[in-house]
C-alpha cells in the first residue's frame, strides 16, 4: 500500500511574506532561501526534506477555498496513492506536476481542505 512517509512542508498565507521571513530569520535563525522558504534536512537516509514557506495572502496555490494554510506530505508512490484515494472516493485533482523537486499531486479532504502530496526525486 502506498502511504505518507513524512511531513513535506507547512505552507501558509501571509500579508507580507518577505517581512515575516525576515522576522523568523532574526528571532529564530530560520534563513529563507531565494524562493522564500526554509528547508530542513532531517534524515540524510530518506529522500526529501521539510519546508516552511509563507505565501502571498492572495495565492491561488491552496485552491479556491478560504483555507489559510496547506499541508504537504511526502509519499512513497504518488501514482499508487492517488489511485488508492480515487478508488476510496477521495476528491483527487487530475493535475500531477513534475519538476526537478519531484512529483506533486493534490487531494481535498472531507472538510474542503486542499492537501499537497509530494514524491521526492530518487
Amino acid at each position: 500500500m502506498a502511504k505518507v512517509t513524512g511531513l513535506g512542508g507547512i505552507f501558509f498565507k501571509s500579508r507580507d511574506p518577505v517581512a515575516l521571513s525576515a522576522w523568523y530569520a532574526k528571532h529564530l535563525g530560520m534563513i529563507a532561501e531565494e524562493w522564500g522558504g526554509v528547508r530542513f534536512n532531517e534524515d540524510e537516509q530518506r529522500a526529501g526534506y521539510t519546508l516552511w514557506s509563507p505565501f502571498a495572502a492572495d495565492t491561488s496555490y491552496f485552491g479556491s477555498g478560504p483555507q489559510s494554510c496547506m499541508l504537504n506530505f511526502r509519499v512513497d508512490d504518488l501514482d499508487a496513492l492517488l489511485a488508492q484515494l480515487r478508488a476510496d472516493g477521495v476528491v483527487v485533482d487530475e493535475r500531477v506536476d513534475q519538476s526537478e523537486f519531484g512529483r506533486f499531486g493534490w487531494i481535498t479532504d472531507p472538510e474542503g481542505t486542499r492537501v499537497e502530496l509530494w514524491q521526492p526525486p530518487a
